[in-house]
């Protein structure tokens, strides 16, 4: 079963283990968006994608790297 835009928290462990030297309070909401449709296990309508999803991804990121 792949990845979903509602699977925020395992989006954020898997960008941040496919992307560790990034700090992603300071990722744009274009470049987070490609990396999330870009990962391996992600599997949805990339086009489905809003601010709100994306600020949770990032949210989600910052707090596992906390």
């Amino acid at each position: 079963m792949g990845l979903k835009w509602v699977d925020t928290l395992e989006i954020a462990i898997a960008l941040d283990e496919a992307h560790p030297e990034v700090d992603p309070m300071s990722l744009n909401f274009v470049d987070l968006r490609n990396w999330v449709v870009s990962l391996e296990e992600f599997d949805d309508d990339p086009h489905h994608s809003g601010e709100k999803i994306l600020e949770a991804i990032q949210a989600a990121w910052i707090e596992e790297r906390e």
